[in-house]
């Protein structure tokens, strides 16, 4: 993969997302047992049906936003991803958020694997199948993100601020 260059886990910036105003924001459903590790920004199905998250079935992708427990000052954002190892029984139950069309955060989960040379301001991303939003020189159907600009994350990794368009 071309993940942009990045130390850690994938950070995300909420700078305009919906759930955190009009609650839709979910987190009862554990992660299939196949699931070792859920960054922020990744995309999971929450399938309710099944009584589980995964990045198959059902469902319109939901947005992973965790909230971030780092007890040491020593660590910062890129320190944390929800871990199955460090999970009660590992279990993992993650807090997932149901995006809508306008809706924009910066983040440094970005793969460009099918695209030559960096991501730019207007190219589209779509949800890969692990659940890491991913280059597309062609869309198609389905939810739809458009890189705003090519940014950094508060610890100055390289990112890019996207936005909903589809």
């Amino acid at each position: 993969m071309a993940l942009l260059v990045k130390e850690g886990f994938g950070q995300l910036e909420p700078n305009h997302l919906s759930a955190q105003r009009n609650g839709q924001i979910y987190a009862q459903l554990p992660c299939e047992s196949s699931i070792e590790v859920l960054q922020n920004a990744q995309f999971v199905k929450y399938d309710y049906a099944k009584g589980e998250v995964a990045f198959t079935g059902a469902g319109e992708w939901m947005l992973v936003y965790n909230e971030v427990k780092l007890y040491d000052p020593r660590h910062s954002y890129k320190d944390f991803a929800l871990q199955k190892k460090n999970c009660v029984g590992g279990v993992m139950v993650p807090r997932v958020m149901k995006t809508m069309v306008g809706d924009i955060f910066t983040t440094n989960l970005v793969d460009s694997k099918d695209k030559s040379g960096a991501l730019a301001a207007g190219d589209k991303l779509v949800v890969g199948t692990t659940g890491i939003l991913e280059y597309s020189a062609a869309p198609g159907e389905g939810m739809v993100w458009q890189v705003a600009k090519v940014y950094t994350m508060a610890d100055g990794q390289p990112a890019v601020k996207i936005q909903r368009i589809a």
